[in-house]
């Protein structure tokens, strides 16, 4: 379904991405981890073509999207949504507007520039909300709304444009644990209901483990963990981030940590 063989992407010398190759066969939730600079949030923008490979292809059912240009590279990332950390709403617009901005490919000049939506697109929008849990806010200024319930705006602005992919770049890392948890509770059931792939940039083992399928991690630009959170160990985890004994204390929630004091960790994160 979705191919990335050998991708590459240098800022002045450096590889941020650096020979990347994955296969996702089929639709899935895949978490990307490792540390600040590893490369994650560049590899997702070079999948939406926000950023140009230096090198290496992406295939989608055996179509190549790398060389994408005007209107095909805007197709391309209508069916490849991106959703960021730092939401992109317009916070002086109500929210259902804001929800609606993901359709502009489908509207004329006239009705972009003042606004204008069919009905259709509008109820639409409102059952969107309702599914995220925050239909009520829809008449509410985006930017009243508390981060969680934003980034739930923004990922019903994604479903908009019924994408085939979602990107998640560090969806929860503003996020206080509640809404971190309905925002990732929200990406799951898109993926299982809907037969989405979903793909997330994130920090914390233990969201990766709960909500993903597979988990992909990243050091140096470079892929180094392809699998199942199953196989997340104490040993891999310590490959990709590069980290000692202090690796549990660093990304790991409380009650993990505190497994790791007492010599439990081995239940929440198997050794090798």
């Amino acid at each position: 379904m979705l191919r990335i063989d050998k991708l590459t992407k240098r800022f002045g010398g450096k590889n941020a991405v650096d020979a990347a190759t994955l296969d996702i066969d089929k639709p899935c939730m895949i978490g990307v981890i490792g540390r600040s600079g590893a490369g994650k949030s560049t590899l997702l923008r070079l999948l939406n073509r926000l950023e140009d490979a230096s090198e290496g292809r992406i295939l989608f059912r055996d179509r190549e999207i790398t060389g994408l240009k005007g209107r095909d590279k805007r197709a391309w990332q209508t069916e490849c949504a991106m959703i960021v950390q730092q939401f992109n709403l317009v916070p002086r617009m109500d929210v259902i507007s804001n929800v609606l901005q993901g359709t502009p490919t489908r509207r004329s000049a006239m009705a972009t520039l003042f606004n204008l939506h069919p009905v259709a697109d509008t109820r639409k929008a409102i059952g969107i909300l309702d599914r995220l849990g925050i239909g009520e806010h829809a008449a509410r200024r985006a930017g009243a709304l508390s981060r969680g319930q934003q980034q739930r705006v923004a990922i019903a602005r994604a479903l908009m444009q019924e994408p085939k992919i979602i990107l998640a770049d560090e969806p929860i890392a503003s996020l206080d644990p509640m809404n971190a948890r309905a925002v990732m509770e929200a990406l799951r059931r898109i993926h299982e209901e809907d037969g989405r792939t979903v793909i997330a940039n994130m920090h914390r083992l233990d969201t990766v483990r709960r909500y993903c399928d597979r988990v992909v991690g990243m050091r140096d630009g470079r892929i180094v963990f392809d699998g199942l959170p199953e196989h997340l160990t104490t040993g891999v985890a310590r490959e990709i981030y590069g980290a000692g004994d202090e690796v549990s204390g660093y990304f790991f929630p409380t009650e993990i940590n505190m497994l790791a004091k007492t010599g439990a960790l081995r239940t929440a994160l198997p050794a090798e």
